[in-house]
């Protein structure tokens, strides 16, 4: 990890210390799913106060993971998912060998990480449409912005403010988003398999009343 450009982003000491163990995509993701509680709160943590705090969702866990991946080597690119009558879902994405992979930070067991695998974007987000789905068990997936560099908001200080970062969130969701279904599958998709929903939702760690 070049430890100038942590620096040069703000990073402290202590900070340096963890990302160095951030070395890989996978460690990355482990760190997300061990280390960070999902905390589904009306925040926009920056890298530096997930670090500290713990706690954070998925546009947290994004800014996170592309640091790191930024830090490595990587640049640091995320893309919102578009969802229907449900919670957008960002993720960090990767290439590998010219392949594309992800990660992500979620309470749903298969909306978060994706190996290097997907040909494309498209590919890539197809990969969450089964596993995608809201509280009324609807799939809810319906499409995806391009990838962004979030080198563009650099000169906001993003990556160590105590403020919330949600000009980033809000660019997200405002740019354009490509469909991935015509309206008329849309009207015929099944409601998601109880077994699959279970299998999403094990492990997760619901908000307390």
């Amino acid at each position: 990890m070049p430890a100038s450009l942590a620096a040069r982003l703000g990073f402290d000491a202590r900070e340096r210390a963890i990302f160095q163990r951030l070395s890989s995509p996978e460690k990355i993701q482990r760190f997300l799913d061990e280390e960070i509680t999902y905390d589904p709160g009306e925040n926009c943590r920056s890298p530096r106060r997930l670090l500290r705090e713990r706690r954070g969702h998925c546009v947290e866990g994004a800014l996170l993971a592309s640091t790191a991946l930024r830090l490595n080597g990587d640049p640091p690119l995320v893309l919102d998912m578009e969802a229907f009558k449900d919670d957008d879902h960002v993720v960090a994405i990767f290439q590998r060998f010219g392949l594309w992979g992800a990660i992500g930070k979620s309470n749903y067991s298969g909306l978060r990480y994706r190996e290097p695998v997907y040909r494309t974007v498209r590919e890539l987000v197809m990969s969450y449409f089964e596993h995608y789905f809201n509280l009324r068990g609807e799939r809810s997936l319906r499409g995806y912005s391009r990838p962004i560099n979030l080198t563009r908001f650099d000169s906001s200080g993003w990556h160590v403010s105590e403020d919330d970062a949600w000009h980033i969130p809000i660019y997200l969701t405002e740019i354009t988003h490509t469909p991935l279904l015509p309206r008329k599958v849309v009207s015929r998709l099944t409601k998601l398999d109880p077994r699959l929903r279970a299998a999403n939702e094990f492990g997760m760690r619901r908000k307390a009343s």
